[in-house]
C-alpha cells in the first residue's frame, strides 16, 4: 500500500487533534467535519479498504469497533453517534487507508445521502 496522509499521521509527520491512540488505532479529530463530533478512527495497519480484510484480521476490525465506543465516552456521545466506513471510491472513500468515521452532535436521517 503507498502511504497516505493518514499513515504520515501515524508516524506524527503531519500532526492531528489525536483524541484516542492504543497499540492498534488512533483516532483523532476530522480536520472538514461533517457534524460537531466527528472523529476519524484509523487501525495502524496498513489496509487500504474494508474489502481488503481477510480472517487475520478480525480481531484488528473488533478491536476498532470498541475503539469507537471508547472514543464515544471520551467525547460524551457514547448515547448517540453514527459510526460510518465506506469501501471504495464509488462509496464515497477518499483516501484509501481503512477508517471509520465516528459523526455525533446533531441529529441524522435515515437513509443517509
Amino acid at each position: 500500500m503507498s502511504e497516505t496522509i493518514f499513515t504520515r499521521i501515524i508516524n506524527r509527520e503531519i500532526p492531528a487533534d489525536v483524541v484516542y491512540e492504543d497499540e492498534l488505532c488512533l483516532a483523532f479529530r476530522d480536520i472538514n467535519p461533517q457534524a460537531p463530533v466527528h472523529i476519524l478512527i484509523i487501525p495502524k495497519k496498513a489496509m487500504p479498504q474494508l474489502n481488503d480484510a481477510d480472517d487475520a484480521d478480525r480481531e484488528l476490525l473488533g478491536h476498532l469497533m470498541l475503539a469507537a465506543n471508547k472514543v464515544a465516552a471520551r467525547a460524551g456521545v457514547a448515547d448517540g453517534f453514527r459510526l460510518v466506513l465506506n469501501n471504495g471510491a464509488a462509496a464515497g472513500q477518499e483516501v484509501f487507508h481503512m477508517h471509520f468515521h465516528l459523526l455525533a452532535g446533531r441529529p441524522f436521517t435515515w437513509p443517509p445521502g
